[in-house]
């Protein structure tokens, strides 16, 4: 009962950020990723920081908040190989990029957010001990003159021991993104 409540709060929460008046969501993105026997998909809205700091030589670091549902997928549930498990996420992460100032070219990025999953994941022998996790991201990518943005990630899950046990999952993510 406990999970079907947070992932009907889950899809509420991404409705209302939908009823955002369309000028005010900057982007969209779909990500993919993997890591310990877990597959992740994940769908994000982006809204661009005004500030640019420490702006020199044509660069600057700028940024944006990242708001994002997300679907888990272990295939070793409990320690079980085959076994599965599916969990809903729903994240929220302030995110720093370093990049030029026309917002095109390579950038580098990093980001720490708060996520809230619908259920304990228990994976390969990997189980956290809470629902509410940190999500840490450092990446790099390119933007094309046509505003495409593609990046790859590396991103840790855990609580920072806030509980134990405390294992965090790593994964390796692709990211796609397309200004409205």
């Amino acid at each position: 009962m406990n999970a079907k409540v947070s992932t009907l709060a889950a899809f509420a929460l991404l409705l209302a950020a939908t009823q955002v008046p369309a000028h005010a969501v900057d982007s969209f993105s779909l990500e993919l990723g993997t890591g310990n026997k877990t597959d992740l998909a994940r769908i994000g809205a982006q809204w661009q920081w005004e500030n640019r700091w420490w702006q020199s030589n044509g660069t600057h670091i700028g940024g944006y908040w990242d708001l994002n549902l997300g679907h888990w997928r272990g295939d070793a549930f409990q320690g079980v190989a085959g076994s599965k498990q599916n969990i809903t996420t729903l994240g929220i992460t302030p995110v720093f990029r370093f990049q030029k100032d026309n917002l095109q070219g390579w950038y580098g990025e990093l980001g720490i957010g708060a996520n809230l999953l619908s259920g304990y994941y228990d994976n390969n022998r990997r189980r956290f001990s809470t629902r509410f996790q940190f999500g840490d991201h450092i990446g790099v990518g390119y933007v094309f003159a046509n505003k495409l943005d593609v990046s790859f990630r590396f991103q840790h899950f855990s609580n920072a021991s806030i509980k134990a046990p405390n294992p965090g999952v790593n994964f390796s993510v692709l990211r796609v993104s397309y200004p409205l």
